[in-house]
């Protein structure tokens, strides 16, 4: 039931209406409270962040030239978390306090989802990556949208292990399925032989960079040149990074605002007498789904993965050009 306030009518015969205005004055002048962000840990960037990118972007350069590279060739891939619980790092807090929480900042179930991009402004297949050490820690097929997001390539994935990292095993599942075949598929529609060169951009994470990768890259994926985005400039010179996470992440916290309105509205509407979110890990997983398929049409755009060129922050080290 609601509040008696909002069914009391005034004297002209309107009711009570929680506005915005409303809600402004009474949260700045009464509880004295402002809008604030989540205090963390500022990123620290390398101070020599410009040389190292610079010798990145001579290395992939150097690649393009020799090897002849075409720009569907060359791919981008970056790793992103995604919290099963979307929360935001806005929140209502006494004015000038120094330390601001918000709840849900600290929400630790999470996916691992790898996002790739062409540098012709194609978007590569999503792969994600759950923890757990079985498939029943994935997605369940009668999970909304599992079907397009299966027809479209994508790979959900357990980790098995503890955790919902990528691994040896998930990379190798990450080039053999989604990274090679779009690189094989580009020299059939280009005419170009099965020798040709590719490059493939990724940061400088551990498994990434191990002897035993890097190996078996070498073995079973030789036409592919393995390029590294120097350590701590990810924000400066990765081009998903810095262009195509944002409205990546943009959409996933849409998707998960609008399942939680909708939940509420509908237990609003059979008048529950106890109003709750799911917290399970089965539901909050299948619905990670339908996010995923969203975020896929929201970047599935060549133009928008195309404008990462325009961004600031990568300067003249940005290849992201025709």
């Amino acid at each position: 039931m609601a509040p008696e306030i909002f069914e009391r009518r005034a004297a002209d015969g309107s009711k009570f209406r929680c506005s915005d205005s409303f809600l402004r004055e009474w949260l700045h002048g009464t509880v004295k409270w402002s809008e604030r962000r989540a205090t963390k840990a500022a990123q620290k960037v390398p101070t020599d962040w410009e040389d190292k990118s610079e010798e990145a972007f001579l290395q992939i350069a150097y690649s393009i030239k020799e090897e002849d590279v075409p720009a569907e060739l060359y791919v981008n891939t970056d790793q992103t978390q995604v919290v099963f619980s979307q929360g935001s790092n806005l929140t209502w807090a006494k004015t000038g306090a120094k330390q601001v929480s918000v709840i849900g900042a600290e929400e630790k179930r999470a996916i691992t989802v790898v996002v790739s991009v062409a540098n012709n402004g194609i978007l590569l297949p999503f792969q994600a990556i759950y923890q757990g050490y079985s498939e029943k820690s994935c997605p369940t097929a009668s999970a909304k949208n599992y079907e397009e997001v299966k027809g479209a390539g994508m790979r959900l994935e357990y980790s098995d292990t503890n955790t919902y990292w990528s691994t040896q095993q998930t990379m190798h599942h990450l080039v053999d399925h989604i990274i090679a075949p779009h690189f094989e598929a580009a020299k059939l529609q280009l005419g170009l032989p099965p020798s040709q060169k590719s490059i493939w951009q990724i940061d400088v994470w551990s498994v990434h960079r191990s002897d035993k990768f890097r190996s078996w890259m070498k073995a079973n994926h030789p036409t592919i040149i393995t390029n590294y985005v120097p350590g701590g400039c990810t924000g400066r010179f990765q081009p998903c990074d810095v262009g195509v996470q944002r409205p990546f992440k943009h959409s996933l916290k849409r998707s998960y605002h609008r399942d939680i309105v909708d939940e509420i509205l509908g237990k609003i509407d059979r008048k529950d007498k106890v109003i709750t979110v799911k917290k399970r890990i089965g539901p909050l997983r299948d619905r990670t789904v339908s996010w995923l398929w969203e975020a896929y049409q929201t970047l599935n755009n060549p133009a928008l993965v195309k404008k990462v060129r325009d961004c600031d922050e990568l300067g003249e080290y940005s290849l992201i050009s025709n």
